[in-house]
């Protein structure tokens, strides 16, 4: 390719990942409904991102400030004209130990290098891949998500000092024995009503952002009453911060880089998840893969800049923007700018939110993330699915969510290997009678085996095959017919060789009808199509291979030798 050419290539590539005129054509169709839904969605989301914000370590400010700065950025130049993107829990599950380990300016540097590493995957075009991964795995990673989720709450619910530690279920547990020593019975009760309030009302009136209005009765009863055991979010600044570079230091960049890694790998796992679940809401929308990476890597990179934490694609917003009409980009342009409103206008009123109430809030979401009728239908499936859903699940709640992603994904694997290495067989078939009178028949039946392997011929199933063929005995001529062999790979084409070797020492002959021409190369590569061919023991089809094994029969003088070779008939190639 000339240096044109690939400039040419590079250009396209470049603007296949930037906004363009159909974009703003989506955003000018029906802008009253995206404005609505924009505001619903800022409405539901401004909980969320306090509560986020403050469960992640960095406070409620970051989590307004990612869902302010992410949220437009991402809503531009994301792939998606239905995606809403923001602080979310699973993001907070994995930046609560970077928090722990490194402070608040690791996670800022750990955001900064994830949304270069995400802008990366884009430009290798590595979004398509998502569709990859297992539906257990997705029900899972949820599940386990939505469970530490629920934990991570319980300092707050029950109003005591979060602990010391980095394990979810050690922190809620010494919580719980805080909380036996000094019970804390306002900060339940303003969790509980407010959890309530949102279960409930979400089945009552689905479209009512029962969340905002749960929090601001509580804070209004809190400061009405003067409950100073409800404690409050805290002072906000007014305003979003000049954005700066002041927490990156060069020289802890190779410390950070693997859970930078982790950042990144949840960041496009769950915004492509989001996005995909988007589409399937709706008609006629189909996001791109590779533009949602690129987008939340530019997203990720100004986030930290202006003190916020990483962002995803949120699927509860996301839902939520969907379900009230949303049709472009423009909805979660909006809910990003009122954002931004509440946040120079409101930050003070905001600041006295009682964090019991936040935690009310994410208890409720939590509990909304787990969608039961899924889960009954991956447990019900097959054993397989309820395994990977139940090994992802314990690992997201016991590790961490990228290291449940693997072991879900290895696990899924590993299974359909053993699944498909069932479906592969190895069968001794009869030699077919052609033209032979039942005397030859029967003396040809006697010293000739014939075997035929149906399916893939690899790692994962050869072994228990070509075993069997080794311990084949009291016959002069073994023929293989290869022609329903679906795959091979290097490791089955070893095997089968190495089989034929003990064969031929042994002093049986071997024959091979059928070879397929995808087949060939690997078995030359491997040596074992020269050994097949030595002498001519390699045949297009089983007659062929059957008039050679009695050709070799008849020299040996164990059969009488005959005036002429049978001819071909036309049922040859289906004896293949």
């Amino acid at each position: 390719m000339s240096a044109t050419a690939r400039a040419r290539a590079v250009r396209a590539r470049i603007g296949a990942l930037l906004p363009g005129r159909d974009d703003l054509a989506e955003m000018r169709r029906d802008p009253r409904r995206d404005l609505l839904a924009g505001l619903t969605v800022a409405i539901v989301a401004l909980p969320l991102a306090l509560g986020f914000g403050v469960s992640s370590g960095l406070g409620a400010a970051a989590g307004l400030a990612t869902a302010v700065v992410a949220g437009a950025l991402a809503a531009v130049f994301g792939g998606s004209n239905l995606q809403v993107s923001g602080p979310t829990g699973a993001m907070t599950v994995v930046l609560v130990p970077i928090v722990a380990e490194y402070g608040p300016t690791g996670v800022l540097t750990v955001g900064l290098m994830a949304g270069v590493m995400l802008v990366a995957l884009a430009a290798l075009r590595a979004g398509r891949y998502m569709q990859y991964v297992p539906a257990p795995v997705v029900e899972g990673f949820t599940l386990g998500i939505a469970c530490v989720i629920g934990l991570q709450q319980i300092p707050n619910a029950l109003g005591v000092p979060k602990p010391e530690g980095d394990r979810v279920l050690v922190v809620a547990w010494r919580a719980v024995e805080e909380f036996a020593k000094s019970p804390n019975w306002t900060a339940v009760g303003f969790t509980a009503g407010v959890a309530v309030v949102m279960l409930v009302g979400a089945r009552w009136r689905p479209t009512v952002p029962f969340s905002l209005l749960a929090v601001v009765a509580a804070t209004v009863v809190a400061q009405a009453v003067g409950l100073d055991a409800a404690r409050p979010i805290g002072d906000l600044p007014s305003g979003l911060p000049a954005p700066s570079l002041s927490f990156l230091e060069l020289a802890s960049l190779g410390t950070l880089l693997a859970p930078a890694v982790a950042v990144a790998a949840l960041a496009a796992l769950e915004s492509l998840l989001s996005a995909s679940v988007a589409d399937g809401m709706t008609v006629g929308q189909k996001h791109d893969p590779d533009r949602e990476l690129f987008g939340q890597g530019l997203a990720n990179i100004a986030a930290p800049l202006f003190g916020g934490v990483p962002a995803t694609g949120a699927i509860a917003r996301t839902a939520v923007n969907v379900r009230t009409g949303a049709s472009s980009r423009l909805a979660a342009l909006t809910h990003a700018a009122i954002l931004a409103v509440i946040v120079f206008a409101a930050a003070p009123l905001v600041s006295k939110i009682p964090l019991a109430a936040l935690a009310g809030v994410l208890l409720a979401t939590a509990v909304r993330m787990v969608e039961t009728g899924s889960l009954r239908a991956m447990a019900k499936a097959t054993r397989s699915d309820a395994l990977i859903l139940v090994l992802t699940a314990a690992a997201t709640l016991v590790l961490d969510l990228v290291y449940a992603v693997i072991i879900g994904l290895a696990a899924a694997g590993a299974l359909a290997l053993r699944a498909v290495a069932k479906q592969a067989r190895f069968d001794q078939v009869p030699l077919d009678r052609g033209d032979h009178s039942a005397e030859e028949h029967a003396l040809l039946a006697e010293h000739i085996v014939a075997y035929r392997i149906d399916g893939p011929l690899f790692f994962a199933a050869a072994h228990r095959f070509l075993l069997e063929l080794t311990e084949v005995a009291d016959v002069r001529v073994v023929v293989l017919r290869m022609s329903r062999v679906s795959t091979m790979d290097a490791t089955g084409a070893l095997l089968l060789k190495d089989a034929v070797e003990r064969l031929h020492r042994r002093g049986i002959l071997v024959l091979a009808s059928g070879i397929r021409a995808g087949q060939r190369q690997v078995l030359d590569s491997t040596g074992a199509l020269a050994l097949l061919r030595h002498e001519g023991r390699e045949y297009a089809t089983t007659p062929e291979a059957i008039r050679a094994a009695r050709d070799h029969l008849e020299t040996a003088g164990l059969l009488p030798a005959r005036a002429a070779s049978p001819s071909r008939t036309s049922s040859e190639e289906a004896a293949r």
